[in-house]
């Protein structure tokens, strides 16, 4: 018998939200005394799986020799982390020892339990992708992440629930049957939602702005006392956005793969995210990062929501990282030996109170806030950030008459209905931009060519801003919103009407309140 032994598995491992083939080459040698290391940047989980894999092979019933064992994970100079290498590896020393033939056209992925058997493991979609492209038929993934693996199509996806499975497959003991995934009944059957905007006693002026951003995929800030129903009409938000397209939820349930949130037997993201975090998170939970960078919640977001409740109760700093992904729509994180983008094309919706207290707005309760008390805690909210939320919405406290009714609302439904009559006429008008899916994504340049005004609504927007004392940065920000509502009322162009609705929704410039 020769004195050392080699052989070689495929496996993959995700950066950011895309992810790389890996070769997993086993090297045994009849040298004392045994030992197993391995090589090629293992992060923590990835060093500990010798203990996993070890007990796992022998209690799946193969003979393990008392070899010294060197793995390496190739590439070697980029760092692997998590257990999904568990798999590959086991199979590529029993591959090494002639209990398996190579796998050569197969990728394997799962966490082995000390029993031999398998787990689920982060970012199966992804690396399913990467196997595709990279021209491998075969992907053999723990049982629970089977439908994920089988959302991508043109690979044969199997579904295996132990290590002595996946040898038999690979012996010729057992046939693989294909995981089979309907994908559009698929997200069909994770649209459903128990929220509707039925359910909104009243504010119908905020129900209406709220409709308006979700048309125009604007920027909003709902400012209003305790108990006035801001959270109430943030949760309902999704309800009434377009429907995800099939690239859409793919994209979303790619990042939520990568982050270890999808929820389990969950194989896609079918209803628009909508992520409320709290005011104590981090910059590094929002943004994401970390020595390994992870995303944050403005990438588990994307292509949703992201509810910020008691907007100047954010730390500061916090608050300013949100800049770029509003801007540019995507996250970028460096770190000393990697850099990695997230994409965060979200709906900023966020909420306050008019003043410490919450009552200043409030004519049942009494304000007990001086001015200087109120300017500060507005002061929280940094100009460049206002700079990017286009509606400021204003919600009062409910009527006694209006909880008390037995009418029911507006359908989500119904809203929402129009909200996607609203975007397709938006995705007709710049089909020649492509950078531009909605009103708000529109730059100084695409506003004087695709928002005209009338003479007077030049006069209308001249006189508010003159008389109302609104700020020169609400300018654009009306226009794009008028834009929006005449797209809601299907006319090409924007009348007046529209102009004073839109600019309506600059509380903040006035503040009202004071």
């Amino acid at each position: 018998m020769s004195t050392h032994l080699l052989a070689h598995t495929y496996s993959a491992a995700v950066l950011g939200v895309e992810a790389y083939i890996v070769k997993v080459e086993c090297h045994l040698d009849n040298v004392v005394p045994a030992t197993f290391t391995t090589v090629g940047l293992p992060e923590g989980a990835v060093r500990e799986s010798k203990e996993r894999v070890m007990a796992a092979m022998k209690n799946s019933g193969f003979r393990v020799p008392q070899k010294r064992t060197t793995v390496n994970l190739a590439p070697a100079d980029i760092r692997k982390e998590g257990s999904a290498f568990d798999l590959p590896i086991a199979i590529g020393i029993l591959s090494a020892l002639g209990h398996v033939p190579p796998a050569d056209n197969t990728i394997l992925v799962g966490e082995l339990g000390l029993d031999g058997e398998l787990r689920a493991v982060k970012g199966v979609l992804p690396i399913t992708v990467a196997a595709r492209e990279a021209g491998y038929r075969t992907i053999l993934v723990p049982e629970p992440n089977g439908t994920e693996a089988a959302l991508v199509e043109g690979i044969r996806v199997g579904s295996v629930t132990s290590l002595r499975e996946v040898a038999q497959l690979l012996n010729g003991d057992q046939r693989l049957t294909p995981v089979q995934v309907d994908r559009r009944a698929l997200l069909d059957s994770e649209r459903q939602t128990v929220l509707d905007f039925a359910e909104v006693k009243g504010q119908e002026h905020a129900k209406r702005a709220v409709e308006v951003a979700a048309a125009g995929g604007h920027n909003a800030i709902m400012i209003g006392p305790p108990g006035s129903g801001k959270t109430m009409l943030a949760q309902r938000l999704p309800t009434i956005l377009p429907t995800l397209t099939m690239d859409e939820a793919l994209e979303a349930t790619k990042i939520h793969s990568v982050a270890g949130q999808l929820p389990h037997g969950v194989g896609v993201i079918g209803q628009r995210p909508f992520r409320s975090p709290h005011h104590t998170i981090s910059d590094a939970g929002l943004i994401g990062g970390g020595t390994i960078p992870r995303p944050g919640e403005v990438s588990l977001a994307h292509h949703g929501v992201l509810f910020l409740d008691e907007l100047p109760e954010f730390r500061k700093n916090v608050l300013e990282v949100l800049r770029q992904p509003l801007e540019l729509g995507e996250v970028t994180i460096s770190r000393a030996k990697v850099s990695v983008t997230y994409p965060a094309k979200l709906m900023l919706l966020a909420a306050m109170n008019p003043c410490p207290c919450g009552f200043a707005t409030d004519p049942r309760n009494e304000c007990s806030c001086a001015p200087p008390a109120i300017q500060r805690y507005m002061g929280r909210i940094s100009g460049p950030l206002m700079d990017r939320i286009d509606l400021h919405v204003e919600v009062p406290a409910v009527k006694i008459e209006e909880l008390a009714s037995k009418d029911p609302g507006e359908s989500s439904t119904a809203i929402r209905a129009r909200v996607e009559a609203a975007r397709e006429r938006q995705h007709r008008r710049y089909r020649d931009e492509p950078h531009i899916f909605a009103n708000a994504h529109l730059g100084s340049k695409e506003l004087r060519k695709y928002c005209a005004l009338t003479a007077e609504g030049e006069d209308l927007l001249t006189a508010a801003i003159n008389r109302l004392g609104l700020s020169a940065r609400a300018y654009d920000r009306i226009i794009k919103v008028a834009r929006t509502i005449a797209d809601i009322a299907s006319d090409d162009q924007i009348a007046t009407s529209h102009l004073a609705e839109a600019i309506q929704y600059r509380s903040l410039d006035r503040q009202l309140w004071l």
